[in-house]
């Protein structure tokens, strides 16, 4: 099996995009890039511009590769909308080249779901079923994929128990040699999801960590994300691949050196520096005027 983080948080760009090959089947999942419009109340800097073209460039690459989609959950760093957009670098050419003659496993766009992603998710299918060569409501389920099997978490919170952001969906692929979670957006902040994933017993669990970038609305998060996510690394085993939210703190360093095993970012799997950018968003506008700024990453 072969796994390729694409782009997250570490290389530059909100995403936990991610392909995976196991026996010959090519699977991109959550396949959106974007960037936050506001951060510190300022714009993305002329960095993460680059950086979301560049992994917009990278993600296309794949998809025109892969044979088999999956999509979470309907936010825009997870999915390509059929619609041009600056900040998730997506139009609808883009779109089709991702989605079209692909078989796509998506999360219930009825069940389980708020009403902002209901909205995304009807406007997603509107566009994406006269294109794809099938479309599965993924949530709790299995596939045999031949010899690969893909199986579905029942819908778990984003984040925390009640979340108002709505639900996601887990996703294993087994080829037999070896098993992987790509867990995305649950935070590590609900037990539903960490006991899913203890229960399947991965090799290698791809996911996010807590928005603890978001100070007191994401009181507890830090101290919960370190509580489950060790719970995950004692029961399992399992190597962690940890990005996303997490590395939009500037403290994201210190929390990996607080759980019982030191897991990799997106841009460590890929031996390559983390460029956190959004985190110093601050920073990058000071140089872009000309001031001389120090930074934990080469620029």
């Amino acid at each position: 099996m072969r796994i390729v983080p694409l782009a997250a948080e570490s290389l530059g760009v909100r995403s936990l995009a991610t392909f995976v090959e196991a026996s010959g089947i090519k699977i991109l999942i959550d396949p959106g890039v974007a960037l936050g419009p506001k951060r510190y109340g300022l714009p993305p800097a002329k960095a993460e511009m680059d950086a979301l073209r560049q992994m917009r460039r990278k993600l296309q690459g794949y998809a025109r590769r892969s044979d088999v989609v999956v999509i979470s959950h309907y936010h825009y760093d997870h999915y390509t909308p059929f619609f041009e957009g600056l900040y998730e670098s997506s139009s609808e050419s883009y779109a089709r080249e991702i989605y079209e003659r692909k078989l796509l496993f998506i999360k219930h766009p009825r069940e389980n779901i708020n009403f902002s992603q209901k909205k995304r998710a009807w406007a997603f299918l509107k566009k994406a079923e006269p294109i794809a060569r099938g479309i599965e409501f993924a949530d709790g389920r299995s596939f045999d994929l031949g010899g690969v099997e893909l199986e579905f978490s029942p819908a778990v919170p984003h984040g925390s128990e009640g979340s108002r952001l709505g639900f996601v969906v887990m996703t294993l692929i087994d080829d037999s040699s070896r098993r992987v979670i790509h867990a995305s957006d649950i935070q590590l902040l609900n037990k539903k999801a960490v006991e899913w994933i203890i229960e399947k017993a991965p090799d290698l669990l791809i996911t996010g960590g807590p928005p603890t970038y978001l100070g007191k609305r994401a009181e507890g998060s830090w101290e919960a994300g370190i509580k489950n996510l060790s719970e995950i690394i004692r029961e399992t085993g399992a190597e962690i691949i940890l990005d996303h939210h997490i590395i939009r703190d500037k403290n994201y360093p210190r929390f990996f050196d607080e759980l019982e095993e030191r897991p990799k970012t997106f841009a460590g799997y890929l031996k390559v520096e983390d460029r956190p950018l959004e985190a110093y968003r601050r920073e990058l506008h000071k140089i872009e005027k000309g001031e001389e700024v120090e930074l934990p990453f080469s620029f």
